[in-house]
């Protein structure tokens, strides 16, 4: 069979550039995400404005990417404002991560139980490059109870279970942590010194539980534990938060070894290993 050449294009006409096609159509998945990120963070929706304004693009641009997203559900507009919410859509496929992550399925039933024996609101979250994710939650019968936003983030250095996570990193990633990001100020009790910050994640592994003294929310104390893998590498934390009236140091100690005793309980069921000493 003889060998054919690609036919060379025509004079006077522009040959295809499937480069740059591929260039545009990722420019654009790039931005329509930005948009469903600025929407997902937003409390009450936004405007067309405001959305423009977040993600930095001309309101035209904007507005063509919404019209899509809203085509295919991940987007809805609504109200006399005419505000742009997050769709079901976006929400169907966040559900399928958690759907995916089994140790999240086996984790609840230990959640409830450490709810029924605390008394206070309990949380999940994994590690996500530098702050800590909540991604499920079982909240106690209290009226006054500390509540957060599943998918909401929070920082590392302050919070129980960016502790809980922070401390179960190698040393160098810690390390490298501290000089990207350093420890900013969120409350007056948030650990700004370096060397207090090492001391508290030397503590925090050798007792299995990290302790939040309202370092990241006035008013709110708690205590969590890490959740490991097979390979003692931290899956998720698990925590116990609640109004720091309720939680007095005798108490932060007592549930800081029952989270403790929780979180070694869901690693071996997991098949993971508690590196932590007894």
């Amino acid at each position: 069979m003889p060998h054919r050449y690609p036919t060379p294009p025509r004079r006077g006409r522009t040959p295809q550039n499937p480069a740059g096609t591929s260039t545009g159509q990722v420019q654009s998945l790039t931005r329509g995400l930005s948009i469903l990120e600025v929407l997902a963070k937003a409390e009450g929706g936004l405007t067309l404005t405001d959305v423009t304004q977040r993600v930095g693009l001309p309101a035209s641009t904007t507005h063509r990417l919404l019209a899509t997203l809203e085509k295919t559900g991940y987007v809805v507009q609504a109200g006399e404002l005419g505000r742009w919410y997050v769709g079901l859509q976006a929400f169907a496929v966040g559900s399928s991560f958690l759907a995916n992550r089994d140790f999240v399925a086996q984790s609840h039933p230990y959640m409830r139980r450490l709810m029924e024996q605390a008394g206070e609101t309990v949380n999940l979250a994994i590690l996500d490059g530098t702050e800590a994710v909540f991604i499920d939650q079982v909240q106690c019968r209290e009226t006054m109870r500390t509540i957060v936003k599943l998918g909401s983030r929070v920082p590392l250095h302050a919070s129980g279970v960016g502790k809980a996570l922070f401390a179960s990193l190698r040393d160098e990633q810690i390390d490298a942590i501290l000089k990207v990001k350093g420890l900013p100020r969120i409350t007056p009790h948030t650990i700004t010194a370096p060397e207090t910050m090492w001391a508290a994640l030397r503590v925090i592994r050798q007792r299995g539980f990290s302790f939040d003294d309202e370092e990241h929310l006035p008013g709110t104390r708690c205590v969590a534990a890490p959740i490991y893998d097979e390979h003692g590498e931290s899956v998720a934390a698990i925590s116990i938060a609640g109004p720091s009236a309720r939680l007095p140091d005798e108490r932060i100690r007592q549930l800081g070894l029952l989270v403790a005793h929780i979180a070694e309980e869901v690693t071996r069921r997991l098949g993971g290993r508690w590196p932590h000493p007894h």
